[in-house]
């Protein structure tokens, strides 16, 4: 099966499917740390009628769509605008509204929970489908995460372990933090690519 990873510079969804025997790429305007030649850097945009199985974007910029960070527009952060604020929410929309429209046959797309003016702008707007957790999948922490899915199963968790920190919320403020911040968890990564990627065998096989 032929799977591209969307906004994913670690590798690590990327690889949980290419351990599965999967064709498996990621793409982001970032090299990828494992230097991968799996990787393609660039927008993933400009690869979407390539022919691929699934569509997993895996950590889409959601900045301005997520609901924690609705404030911002009507008060801008210092040395910003109300128009600025207002743009960057325009532009994740249109993003968001390329890979869920996408002529993809199974998608999923990652992001938290969005607020009203967000999905105001999405073409063809669906609720997500369920929200996970990291403490379901093996992690003792706490990040609830929304997945937006067409023609997949809802993930069922895998390992729940005992633990409820939020490692990344309380992360101090630094050069590294956006990068933390939108690393995937290994756990739930293994589970999308053994559930979504057995899905999609079995449907191709019927």
């Amino acid at each position: 099966m032929r799977v591209l990873v969307a906004c994913e510079f670690s590798g690590i969804v990327r690889r949980a499917f290419a351990a599965r025997g999967h064709d498996a790429w990621s793409c982001d305007l970032l090299p990828a740390e494992d230097r991968s030649n799996k990787h393609i850097r660039g927008d993933a945009r400009d690869l979407l009628n390539d022919g691929w199985d699934l569509l997993i974007v895996a950590h889409p910029p959601c900045t301005r769509l997520c609901n924690s960070g609705v404030r911002w527009l009507s008060k801008p952060p210092a040395g910003r605008t109300r128009a600025e604020m207002w743009a960057e929410l325009d532009e994740g929309a249109a993003l968001f509204s390329a890979f869920w429209n996408a002529p993809v046959e199974r998608v999923a797309v990652e992001n938290p929970v969005m607020h009203r003016h967000a999905k105001e702008r999405i073409a063809n707007y669906a609720p997500p489908a369920q929200s996970v957790q990291p403490w379901q999948y093996g992690h003792g922490e706490s990040k609830r995460t929304c997945l937006w899915l067409k023609n997949l199963p809802l993930l069922r968790p895998t390992d729940i372990v005992a633990g409820r920190e939020a490692r990344v919320h309380r992360m101090p403020p630094g050069p590294d933090r956006w990068r933390e911040r939108s690393r995937f968890f290994p756990g739930i990564a293994a589970a999308m690519a053994g559930q979504w990627g057995e899905h999609a065998m079995q449907e191709a096989a019927a």
